[in-house]
């Protein structure tokens, strides 16, 4: 059963992401948004231990923000468009899949403090 999450960011005050899955399995890291359609607003995928991914087979663009195990932003990548890989975020731990346009509307830059708390949903 997949687990859900609400992300902040705590710097900016804003949300990221209001029900965000956790991929936390080998199977669900590797799956990620594949077959997906798209994104809704305020969804998005908690993808762990992955400091890099890739678009390949995927359908629409997504925004990227990696960050440290204490929940830093250490990068940022907007519009990250199908078949393009980001090999490699230093210092990255986890990556958040968020809809394109998430960056940008809640104002995230490398540096800032991210809070993941858990959600009721399921």
């Amino acid at each position: 059963m997949a687990r859900y999450v609400r992300v902040d960011n705590l710097t900016r005050g804003t949300p990221l992401a209001t029900r965000c899955r956790v991929a936390s399995s080998l199977r669900d890291r590797t799956l990620g948004l594949l077959g997906t359609r798209g994104l809704d607003e305020g969804a998005g995928l908690l993808i762990q231990r992955s400091p890099s991914i890739h678009m390949f087979f995927m359908r629409y663009p997504i925004d990227a923000v990696f960050v440290d195990a204490q929940s830093e932003v250490v990068r940022t990548v907007a519009a990250l468009r199908p078949w393009r890989v980001v090999l490699w975020a230093r210092g990255a731990r986890d990556c958040l899949e968020l809809p394109t346009g998430s960056i940008a509307r809640s104002g995230t830059q490398p540096g800032d403090r991210l809070g993941v708390m858990p959600t009721s949903d399921r």
